[in-house]
């Protein structure tokens, strides 16, 4: 229930009896004991009519959609549910994935000023799904390059790491990229004979295709091409992986180039306090990045 049709009944109650009235706030009492999730969610879209978000660029959008979530606490796997697969919404809990997803659809919503759970949720199916259908665990775009790769079809993002750099600064993605078919024991869903060779399947698509990223010893030679509120994948030595976290670019007040995500476990969204360039130099397994430019939305 939005604020106005709340304010409307409540004017209608006030006129009523003293008997109706007390039924009527029963009702309402039901009608106010929304989702949590729902409420968040609207919420974010109270933010954004507020700060009238939808007057600007999208990337603009996720970022200070992103600087909402900042806070909220970290879970892993939050995406995953017993039984057949259905979309999954918690905006409760993030993890690295949920992060940046929940802030392209909110984005999403706010450009095409359609501020409703149910858009909401539309959105969030058309984004997480191969072709924006739920068809099984298959479905779900699990890996990172095959989701982007999804996206650019469906004109939600454009892969641009290949035109931010030129190729001699470039890698490929090393291949095979295969660690779901070659860790089936670690999920649950892959007991299904057909899920697991439907999973092969799309992981013989991924290898087919040109896959490049920027190492990270050359983040900072081309930190100014990178957009505030691009997608940062950032890829692996992790044999069998493409890319290990995600989040999104976030330029600061001073110019440089950082990096807001949810991190692990223990921990909240928030910003990095170094450079994205530093951030990577932390750690060994970190390879690199791939960019993603979120795509202003028709529908």
């Amino acid at each position: 229930m939005d604020r106005r049709k709340f304010l409307s009944a409540a004017a209608l109650a006030a006129l009523a009896p003293l008997a109706a009235r007390t039924s009527y706030a029963k009702s309402m009492d039901m009608l106010l004991q929304i989702d949590d999730d729902e409420k968040i969610c609207m919420s974010k879209f109270e933010f954004s009519l507020a700060k009238k978000l939808s007057d600007r660029p999208i990337n603009e959008v996720m970022i200070e959609i992103g600087k909402t979530f900042i806070g909220t606490e970290y879970v892993g796997h939050v995406l995953e549910s017993d039984g057949d697969e259905k979309l999954v919404v918690n905006m409760r809990a993030l993890d690295c994935v949920s992060f940046y997803e929940n802030c392209l659809v909110l984005a999403r919503c706010v450009k095409l000023k359609k501020y409703t759970f149910d858009e909401y949720k539309r959105q969030l199916t058309f984004v997480r799904y191969r072709g924006g259908v739920i068809n099984g665990y298959p479905s779900r775009l699990h890996y990172t390059t095959d989701y982007w790769f999804d996206n650019e079809k469906k004109g939600v993002l454009k892969v641009v790491t290949a035109d931010i750099a030129d190729d001699k600064n470039l890698q490929p993605i090393p291949k095979p990229i295969n660690f779901m078919s070659t860790h089936r024991a670690s999920y649950k869903q892959l007991a299904n004979d057909a899920f697991y060779e439907e999973i092969k399947k799309q992981e013989d698509a991924i290898n087919a295709r040109n896959l490049v990223f920027l190492p990270k010893g050359n983040v900072h030679m081309f930190a100014d091409k990178i957009e505030t509120g691009s997608l940062i994948g950032i890829t692996t030595n992790m044999k069998g992986m493409d890319i290990k976290h995600t989040g999104v670019a976030i330029r600061m007040e001073n110019g440089d180039l950082h990096f807001m995500h949810a991190p692990i476990t223990g921990a909240k969204v928030q910003i990095t306090p170094t450079t994205l360039h530093d951030y990577l130099a932390k750690f060994k397994d970190d390879t690199g990045i791939i960019i993603a430019r979120p795509l202003e939305p028709k529908a």
